[in-house]
């Protein structure tokens, strides 16, 4: 599958590198998929659009029906990289990357949930490409946190077993940066190597919390 192939090519070229822990070689290694296929392998209803650049981890610009829209994805969130008042937070500038390698340049099914859009007038979907959900990839491979924004939970037991098994590999940021408490994750660059398991305590650096 052409997504698997892309990410991976950019963890093998290293250019997914910034935070101590494991490397891109080591998120490689440990063998698990990138993406999961849909229960009853049909693709679920929603728009074509085509992607015009990719703004961090989370958020992308498509062209749709001929007008450009912000676009958030549901049911995660990645370290900050563009925010006009937080630091680029560790494994921020990878998770921008994964992302890219997963949807630049592509036609992409966008999938709503109960809302339409948030606060900031971002468009909130699930967002395929290649029959496959980018949300979980990128929670799946360590890129991202799965984060509930009710009323938008249709999938969410998907992205917290995703979750589950990046923390439970130390794979991505879950290996390379510091996080602490339950499920109010916060994110710091790592000063010392990692891993820093859920409950681990924060001793330097700015906390990144997931943002709404």
């Amino acid at each position: 599958m052409r997504l698997c192939f892309l990410l991976a090519t950019v963890l093998a070229a290293g250019l997914l590198a910034g935070c101590s822990g494991d490397g891109p070689g080591d998120l490689l290694a440990t063998g698990a998929p990138l993406v999961s296929a849909t229960p009853d392998g049909d693709l679920p209803t929603g728009d074509l659009a085509a992607v015009v650049s990719v703004t961090d981890g989370d958020t992308i610009r498509v062209e749709l029906d001929g007008v450009v829209f912000p676009v958030r994805y549901i049911g995660i969130d990645t370290p900050e990289t563009s925010h006009p008042t937080v630091d680029v937070q560790c494994f921020g500038r990878e998770a921008t990357e994964a992302n890219r390698a997963l949807v630049e340049d592509e036609v992409v099914l966008l999938v709503s949930d109960v809302s339409d859009t948030d606060q900031y007038d971002r468009l909130l979907r699930y967002v395929y490409v290649d029959g496959a959900m980018v949300n979980e990839a990128l929670v799946r491979q360590g890129f991202a946190v799965a984060r509930a924004y009710p009323p938008d939970v249709r999938h969410d037991e998907l992205l917290a077993a995703a979750e589950d098994e990046a923390r439970s590999a130390d794979r991505g940021l879950w290996g390379a940066c510091r996080v602490t408490r339950d499920r109010e994750v916060a994110l710091t660059h790592a000063s010392v190597s990692g891993p820093w398991p859920l409950g681990g305590v924060l001793r330097a650096g700015t906390p990144w919390r997931a943002r709404v």
